[in-house]
């Protein structure tokens, strides 16, 4: 599996160097790369101060470049899907003539970590990104583009490679550039992910604590539904305006605060959505503590129920499911072998990810095939190395 992502993130090196060669008229001699991440419980929790616990997929982002003399800044995209155009041109900002977002939508992902950056003088440069990670479908490829940004850049002008400074810069750079209100889980695991391990974060100390996973006989399969999410529309931004006001309700700073059965106490006080919303968070944050604790003690079994407890939550009372998520996780489940399946990433489509044993892998992508209305897409995967440079 190891040797899978290597020989993906080098096919990925090779097409964006040879795409930076024709564009550009000379070989890139810097390269990073960041992966994406698969959320493995701990769905919407994130901005409300919970825990999450996601791990680094295999596939990422690559973004190869080379500094130039001009003061402008090329970028092409190779992906398919980009919104055009797949190429941008602007100066380096400065303090009198700061980046601002505007279109393409891709390039204000990358334009925003340039703007917020903080290491030395920017010189202009070339780049050429290139990525595997499946666009809408919830395994993170904004972040991963902002996390692969910043790691060429601390190439090109070092920062104090600060980890902690770096998530939370690249996640200002989705708020502030791409408009997106997103919490800090997929640029801290981008950032920080370890092989083998998935990583239990707390969304408000910032403390982080990874939990093996590299049982030999235990595989993670990520089913992509095909149906691309879109978070840039109101259903986000509103079920965090929900969480905000069921805390703000129960006098607590955040739904971390809150207890199940101060929610009951305070139900009639609350809209029965506004309830929902927060008996989901509260939910959530505890299922996500305890799946940690499962997956240390290697109870897989229990994992897998949390795992369940949690898509079926999202379902009914944070309504960001769809029928094509509800349709893979119920074809998963009625796979011998499998412990759990969950949708995973913002919802409205994407991706489900599900536990289960190795052996199982290849019957239960077969029978959530058959079984499913649609074409999905299997990814098996184990946990991966976060950000890196890449020796060109």
């Amino acid at each position: 599996m190891a040797e899978a992502a290597e020989l993906g993130s080098a096919r990925l090196l090779a097409a964006a160097c040879r795409e930076h060669e024709a564009a550009f008229g000379r070989a890139p001699v810097l390269a990073a790369w960041a992966p994406g991440r698969v959320n493995l419980i701990g769905e919407h929790t994130d901005y409300n101060c919970g825990f999450v616990l996601p791990m680094a997929l295999q596939l990422g982002t690559v973004l190869v470049g080379s500094p130039t003399k001009d003061g402008t800044i090329s970028i092409i995209t190779t992906s398919a899907d980009a919104d055009k155009p797949r190429r941008v041109e602007f100066p380096t900002p400065s303090q009198s003539s700061p980046l601002s977002p505007g279109q393409p939508r891709w390039a204000n992902y990358v334009k925003g970590v340039i703007q917020h950056y903080k290491g030395g003088p920017m010189p202009g440069f070339s780049a050429v990104i290139a990525s595997d990670i499946p666009l809408g479908g919830g395994l993170s490829s904004s972040a991963a583009l902002e996390v692969a940004t910043y790691t060429f850049l601390q190439q090109l002008c070092p920062d104090d490679s600060d980890l902690v400074a770096k998530a939370l810069l690249c996640q200002k750079a989705e708020h502030t550039f791409a408009n997106m209100p997103c919490g800090i889980m997929d640029q801290f695991i981008s950032a920080m992910g370890k092989e083998g391990h998935a990583l239990l974060i707390d969304c408000r100390s910032l403390e982080t604590v990874l939990v093996p996973l590299s049982d030999a006989s235990l595989a993670v399969l990520i089913t992509n539904s095909n149906v691309r999410h879109t978070l840039t529309g109101s259903e986000y931004p509103t079920r965090r305006r929900q969480c905000e006001e069921a805390a703000a309700a129960l006098g607590k700073e955040s739904l971390r605060d809150a207890t199940m059965a101060e929610l009951e106490a305070a139900k009639s006080r609350l809209g029965e959505e506004v309830y929902r919303r927060a008996r989901h968070v509260i939910g959530e944050i505890a299922r996500t503590e305890q799946a940690a604790q499962a997956l240390k003690n290697r109870d897989y079994k229990t994992f897998g129920k949390l795992m369940v407890e949690s898509h079926n939550s999202l379902r009914d009372d944070y309504e960001v499911s769809c029928p094509e998520l509800d349709e893979l996780v119920a074809a998963a489940l009625e796979v011998k072998g499998v412990y759990g399946s969950r949708m995973t990433g913002g919802g409205f489509g994407g991706c489900t990810v599900t536990l289960l044993k190795a052996e199982a892998a290849e019957e239960a992508q077969r029978h959530i095939q058959e079984k499913y209305s649609r074409t999905a897409t299997f990814y098996l995967t184990k946990p991966s190395e976060g950000a890196k440079v890449l020796p060109l």
